[in-house]
């Protein structure tokens, strides 16, 4: 064991003052002196070591070197691991998605009652199932009674027998100012009206919606449909060009295309128009104002 004399020993001879002479060789003649003691070397390589390895910390973390290091994902890498993390969570809610459906028809065909149906049955304290009556009020007869009273003689809905009550109720823009020179006849199988205009005149949506096709074809030439609510589908044919693509969203009375004479199935400058309505076409000029 060290006893307190040598560790005593020990301390002093790391205080214990060196001198580091460097003398010419030939003349001996003293160049540069410096007095250290081993504590001081020790103390200033740690300090050297601690700041060197603190640079190189630093040089790896904020620069591009920490790519060079194996194992170590680069820029494309970890953009890849991100993208996978956030196609990997929108695959399981489309599985769960596509659980619950399986489940919704598995629980109908086995004449149960759906899990979506389930949820918003009011059950009692004991957990049976609570029947709720529904009784009219009087004032709800009265309202009722005024509402069929108006209703019974507007025009809007008996004008025409053969007209979509739904589409009434819309008001539509005209695609295009012009002539129809050719009317809608299902029996020919022509679904549209044919608009006659001048080239490059503008053609307008008639409502809100989303377009979604916009290319070419043979027969019709530059094409584009859209979308619409209320199950409404607008086309629109014979374009010389148009000005939006598919899956843009479009507002009623904004430009989309211009007439032209593309296709094959075209004699001259116009605008073939279709309205289709829960999928069947239906005509246009029902509905629409185009002179």
């Amino acid at each position: 064991m060290n006893t307190p004399k040598e560790k005593k020993n020990f301390f002093q001879k790391l205080r214990n003052k060196y001198r580091l002479a460097i003398f010419n060789e030939q003349t001996y003649e003293e160049v540069w002196q410096m007095r250290l003691s081993r504590l001081n070397v020790f103390t200033v390589v740690g300090s050297l070591a601690i700041v060197l390895v603190l640079l190189v910390i630093l040089l790896i973390a904020y620069t591009g070197l920490r790519e060079y290091i194996p194992g170590y994902p680069d820029g494309n890498q970890r953009r890849m691991m991100v993208r996978n993390v956030n196609r990997v969570d929108s695959l399981i809610t489309e599985i769960e998605k596509r659980d619950r459906f399986f489940q919704s028809i598995k629980s109908v065909v086995s004449g149960e009652v759906p899990p979506s149906e389930q949820e918003g049955i009011v059950e009692g304290v004991s957990g049976r199932q609570q029947n709720v009556s529904f009784e009219k009020s009087k004032k709800d007869e009265a309202f009722r009674e005024q509402i069929e009273a108006e209703e019974k003689y507007n025009l809007a809905v008996l004008d025409n027998s053969e007209k979509i009550p739904e589409l009434n109720q819309i008001y539509f823009y005209s695609p295009l100012k012009g002539f129809v020179v050719k009317n809608f006849n299902e029996s020919e199988n022509h679904f549209g009206v044919d608009i006659v205009s001048n080239k490059g005149e503008t053609v307008l949506s008639i409502m809100d919606g989303t377009v979604i096709f916009a290319g070419w074809t043979v027969e019709t030439g530059y094409t584009l449909m859209i979308q619409h609510s209320s199950d409404l589908i607008s086309t629109y044919k014979h374009n010389s060009n148009l000005l939006k693509k598919a899956g843009d969203k479009i507002s009623a009375g904004e430009a989309i295309a211009n007439v032209g004479n593309s296709g094959e199935l075209t004699t001259g400058p116009h605008l073939h128009f279709e309205l289709w309505y829960q999928g069947t076409a239906v005509d246009p000029t029902e509905y629409i104002l185009f002179e």
